[in-house]
């Protein structure tokens, strides 16, 4: 009686298991390899590393994300083998960077060369949540019925005051704009206590004083469109008494507090390789150009006329340091003292100059 073969070990969970891998160099390899962690795969050349990460692993995971699109869009794919193997589980659609790629732009990431990288910005584009940079409270669009909602339920029960803004024209007599307001039925009207003394004058409009409740939605809705739509946009709730109690919102999106706007996020403002969302300093390189005045000055104890400033000293550049001798001379600054001895005025004056690019002055 032949003996049974022996019962490989069951794949634990989350883990990738690799079962009798044969593929190129591998003889049967039986491997977990644990889900959400670095794993690195090292040996002597010839032993299997690639056989096992690339050829193995990745082209698995590949070829089952492969087979998920219709067939239409799998002949537009590099279709890959079948690995060579007993099985494999567990494991999810993969990428693969080899070091062998050929990019050779200075913005390429892995991001960019998986095109990861579009899905991220449309990810960010549709569901990121914005904060304003001045007081650090959530930026968002606020309509009637969003508001509402946030009142009844942080201050239900309490009174409040729904109120708008109104900015008085410069030049413009604010006695014109109250009676302006009295004529539509706007009674209650104040100067913003928080704009006290500044120009230009706003005043304060209420537009309903009610008590915040379920019972009460429809009239606070409607209170809140009106104040909207009178002031721009812009409306605020002072609930029960004191000035820390008044709260803003903007049906634009802006942070009501702080007055600063956005436009509406699309992909671009997310890509380092657009214009839009390039870093205004980097440019998308990750890297800036700069000067090392270590290496312009690299001996401080040379005074200006011994050649502290390296640059100049080459033959092609010597003109500029007789010029700048001379404009020393003329706004009194020493060549006989050491660099490090010179006062920070006159340091700077030698690196930025004195402002005019014109014959009789220093350019820096």
């Amino acid at each position: 009686m032949e003996a049974a073969p022996p019962r490989r070990p069951q794949p634990p969970k989350g883990a990738i298991a690799v079962r009798g891998a044969r593929q190129n160099n591998l003889k049967g390899l039986d491997v977990d390899l644990p889900l959400r962690e670095l794993i690195v795969v090292t040996g002597v050349s010839g032993s299997g590393k690639s056989s096992l990460a690339f050829d193995t692993v990745y082209a698995e995971g590949q070829r089952r994300y492969v087979e998920t699109f219709s067939p239409y869009a799998r002949q537009f794919l590099d279709r890959m083998d079948r690995p060579r193997a007993d099985r494999i589980d567990g494991i999810p659609p993969a990428v693969a960077v080899d070091q062998t790629n050929q990019v050779r732009t200075s913005r390429s990431t892995v991001g960019t060369m998986t095109e990861i990288n579009d899905y991220l910005k449309l990810l960010f584009a549709r569901h990121a949540r914005l904060f304003c940079r001045g007081c650090g409270e959530e930026v968002r669009r606020d309509s009637p019925e969003s508001i509402a909602d946030r009142l009844i339920d942080e201050a239900a029960g309490e009174r409040a005051a729904v109120r708008f803004r109104v900015r008085v024209p410069e030049g413009f007599p604010e006695e014109e704009v109250r009676k302006h307001l009295a004529r539509q039925g706007y009674t209650r009207v104040a100067r913003a206590a928080d704009g006290a003394g500044a120009e230009p004058v706003e005043l304060e409009v209420t537009q309903d004083r009610l008590r915040i409740g379920e019972d009460g939605r429809a009239r606070l809705v409607e209170a809140l469109e009106a104040a909207l739509a009178a002031g721009r946009g812009r409306a605020e709730a002072a609930v029960g008494d004191g000035p820390d109690t008044v709260r803003q919102f903007s049906a634009a999106l802006e942070c009501p507090r702080c007055h600063i706007a956005w436009r509406d996020p699309i992909p671009n403002l997310f890509s380092f390789n657009s214009p839009i969302g390039a870093c205004d300093t980097c440019r998308g390189f990750g890297r800036e150009m700069g000067i090392d005045y270590d290496l312009v000055i690299p001996d401080e104890r040379l005074t200006l006329r011994e050649g502290a400033i390296k640059p100049l000293q080459t033959k092609t550049y010597l003109p500029y340091q007789r010029y700048l001798l001379k404009q020393a001379e003329r706004v009194g600054v020493p060549d006989d003292v050491p660099w490090r001895d010179l006062e920070p005025e006159q340091r700077e004056w030698v690196i930025e100059g004195d402002g005019r690019r014109r014959d009789g002055h220093w350019f820096g």
